[in-house]
């Protein structure tokens, strides 16, 4: 289908991201604020913006309690105020799990349509490395020294009502006929696509290096160190290594190999009308062409991707097949490939859209093997994902579009289809087009 062009139409102008650093690794003593700002400014100062003309800034942000002021932190405005935005603008911190980053854009697009504003900064942070420790209960009860009991709020991740969601995502797996064996390939896949794009050089279009500092008690800086890679990225792995890891809590086919971390980072583009980009003079990234949200029965989270994307090319009217790369995020190794079970399937792309939520909400809907199962297989993350980059949550939604976006630059143009679930089976989908 040819892509027509309007002033009205939403486009990025400038993304871009901090390395996603691992679990206690080089960024576990970088504040949420900071590291926010970091993506914010750097977004800004790719196209030599004015921060003054920022209208608005909606940032995905899933947890407050590493934060300073873990009661009401207001995590988009202290980081918006860090990044040199001036106080007189609006912002909203906002927490759809992980969906939140790909939503800031969606929220932020909605924002310029209503003539709210006209140009949006948008994107999301995560730090897992500062998560306090808990006490609970003992604000109102007399307890001794030694009856404290101290949670981590991040083990096991999930939900404290629900299954954790690994858990979910590993039976939902086995479901769709999507076996551990292939998780595995897919995840060593990851970390070999990553590998090969880090060494030509693609990720340098995503990603600004962070300077990390050392320094004493005065607060001197004692030595700096550049990280300039994602330290989730495993170069030697195997299937052998993946093969003998055992799935995590208790899930049949889920395990730390083919998932990704817990990482700490942050991401953030900016996003205005044809029309504006123009006569400013700036460079178009990306055309967002359709956008979805949506939110499904809890426990199947692996299906939401490939139900957003479907809501997309609805509202677009284009095809999964005249997208040129697919990018949907690496919650787990079976998430991507239950998605595309799904939009390899026929019947799931042709029957009325909520006869098929009818269906997945009662187990009922299948997926498709064969041809074009492959087919999108080879479009689909094709320089890794999060299994090799790393999930920094409320940050991701906002990276799988800035690399889809880079990837179709690399390679003359087209569509992309991008998605990504979030916690208790929420989705967010998006079709971009460059060039």
């Amino acid at each position: 289908m040819t892509f027509k062009k309007k002033d009205t139409d939403i486009v990025c102008v400038s993304a871009a991201r901090t390395p996603f650093g691992r679990f206690g690794g080089s960024m576990r003593d970088v504040d949420i604020y900071d590291l926010g700002a970091v993506a914010m400014k750097n977004a800004m100062e790719r196209i030599k913006l004015d921060p003054g003309l920022i209208d608005e800034v909606w940032w995905g942000n899933g947890d407050t309690t590493n934060t300073k002021d873990p009661y009401t932190p207001v995590v988009a405005r202290q980081t918006m105020l860090k990044a040199g935005i001036p106080p007189e603008k609006p912002s909203i911190a906002f927490d759809q799990a992980c969906v939140s980053g790909m939503n800031a854009a969606f929220y932020g697009k909605r924002s310029i349509e209503t003539g709210e504003a006209s140009i949006v900064m948008t994107g999301g942070s995560t730090s897992f490395s500062t998560v306090p420790f808990l006490l609970r209960g003992i604000r109102w009860e007399g307890k001794r020294h030694s009856s404290f009991l101290v949670e981590d709020p991040i083990i096991p991740l999930g939900y404290k009502d629900y299954a954790p969601v690994a858990v979910d995502s590993g039976n939902v797996a086995l479901e769709y006929d999507v076996s551990r064996e292939e998780q595995d390939a897919f995840a060593l896949a990851s970390h070999k696509n990553y590998g090969a794009a880090w060494n030509r050089g693609f990720f340098k279009n995503e990603m600004v290096p962070y300077t990390l500092q050392r320094k004493d008690g005065k607060g001197k800086v004692l030595s700096e160190k550049m990280l300039d890679i994602d330290e989730q990225y495993r170069p030697d792995i195997t299937m052998e290594g993946l093969a003998k890891l055992k799935p995590i809590f208790g899930n049949p086919t889920c395990t730390a190999g083919n998932a990704p971390g817990m990482n700490d980072g942050a991401a953030a583009q900016i996003i205005t009308t044809r029309k504006t980009a123009e006569e400013k003079g700036w460079e178009i990234l990306y055309t967002i062409v359709a956008m979805s949200t949506i939110a499904l029965q809890p426990r199947i989270m692996p299906v939401s991707p490939a139900f957003a994307i479907r809501k997309c090319l609805d509202l677009s009217g284009l095809h999964i097949e005249d997208m040129t790369f697919v990018e949907i995020n690496e919650a787990f190794a079976c998430v991507p490939l239950v998605s595309s079970k799904l939009l390899s399937n026929p019947r799931f792309l042709s029957s009325p859209f909520w006869d098929m939520v009818k269906e997945a909400s009662a187990g009922t809907i299948t997926g498709s093997e064969g041809v074009r199962y492959r087919e999108l297989k080879g479009k689909l993350n094709v320089n890794g994902s999060a299994i090799a980059a790393g999930h920094a949550n409320t940050a991701s939604g906002a990276r799988i579009m800035m690399t889809a976006a880079y990837n179709l630059k690399e390679h003359g143009g087209g569509y992309a289809a991008c998605a990504i679930c979030g916690g208790l089976t929420q989705g967010s989908g998006c079709i971009i087009h460059v060039g």
